[in-house]
């Protein structure tokens, strides 16, 4: 029986798209038992061998997982290459803030980072430049595009060939808008940005492969208003290109740049106070859940949480009628040995 190689473009439920090698034959797919016995789960990405292939149906059967290269956990895709991460110049708004804490949320994958700037034509080309410096002072080289006048996207596509690349970012910042001026049969759904907050709403509601013209594959993931923290104090460190840059000149191995006498990476570098403010918030829940790990929780009034200590309770088993005949049997014979 003839085997045929493919990538998984989306899955839902049991079934899964899959695109054959020639990128030009799309099959509907399910995966063989003893893949399910195995425990081994299909993901978005990843590359798989096909039996059981009938052309006529556009089906077939999924009976193996190629070996991964890479795997993001939130949301599930496998055989990643890079992330792009998205932001708007204006509307919303771009907060530095923001930025860097999406930025280092990102690096925490330990997949490469491009950093891609939307909405270039509503602000000055002034504007636009001092953005680049101080991204460039950051660590990154920014990509600026304009969906609305169709700029930068030659430089985009260039940095999106032959690679599978997540795109990740707030909402309402044009994910989806990209993917639909990329690839115009995508149509994904599109939401406006609220006038009041300044915010975009949730559009993307699973993750998918779409592939462009240059051989690359991109998938949209959903976006977020925030992201959360969800590493070490020691880890934070090394999200931050700028003081990767420099942790071969600090003495110490577990250095948290802070309070550390002769520290290098102590500065004025811009990013530095975002740096301390991310480090207090790590701080804080890691001492949160020692503390949830060490007390229960009972919710007091007004939704408040109340802490009170675990009490950990020792299990004795009676020993059986066998084993005290045995330890009986051995104080006989030590007593023996004794009087001998």
């Amino acid at each position: 029986m003839k085997k045929y190689t493919g990538t998984v473009l989306s899955a839902l439920a049991n079934f899964y798209w899959v695109l054959l090698d020639d990128r030009s034959t799309y099959l509907l797919c399910t995966r063989r038992s003893r893949l399910k016995k195995s425990g081994q789960s299909v993901l978005v990405g990843d590359f798989v061998v096909l039996q059981e292939v009938d052309f006529q149906c556009w089906r077939g059967a999924i009976s193996q997982i190629l070996e991964r290269r890479s795997i993001i956990d939130r949301p599930p895709i496998a055989n990643v290459d890079q992330i792009l991460l998205i932001f708007a110049l204006a509307d919303p708004f771009l907060d530095p803030w923001q930025l860097s804490r999406f930025l280092i949320k990102t690096e925490s994958v330990g997949i490469k980072v491009h950093l891609c700037l939307n909405k270039s034509d509503l602000i000055s080309i002034k504007e636009s430049e001092q953005w680049q410096e101080r991204l460039k002072n950051w660590g990154y080289q920014p990509i600026l595009i304009s969906l609305n006048q169709s700029l930068g996207l030659d430089k985009l596509l260039t940095a999106l060939k032959d690679k599978i690349t997540v795109m990740t970012g707030p909402s309402g910042v044009g994910k989806s808008s990209l993917i639909n001026t990329l690839i115009p049969k995508a149509t994904q759904t599109v939401a406006h940005v609220s006038g009041k907050l300044h915010r975009g709403r949730h559009t993307t509601r699973h993750v998918e492969l779409f592939t462009i013209p240059n051989g690359g594959m991109v998938a949209d993931t959903p976006g977020f208003n925030q992201a959360n923290l969800e590493f070490s104090p020691i880890e934070l460190a090394y999200l931050f290109p700028e003081i990767r840059a420099q942790l071969g000149n600090c003495q110490f191995n577990n250095c948290l740049h802070r309070d550390e006498p002769n520290c290098s990476v102590r500065g004025n570098w811009e990013r530095y106070a975002h740096y301390l403010k991310f480090l207090e918030e790590v701080n804080s829940q890691q001492k949160i859940e020692t503390t949830e790990t060490a007390f229960k929780i009972k919710m007091g009034a007004e939704g408040t949480k109340l802490y009170q200590p675990k009490l950990e309770f020792k299990k004795y088993r009676q020993n059986s009628r066998r084993q005290k005949n045995q330890d009986l049997q051995k104080l006989y014979k030590q007593k023996e040995d004794s009087t001998d």
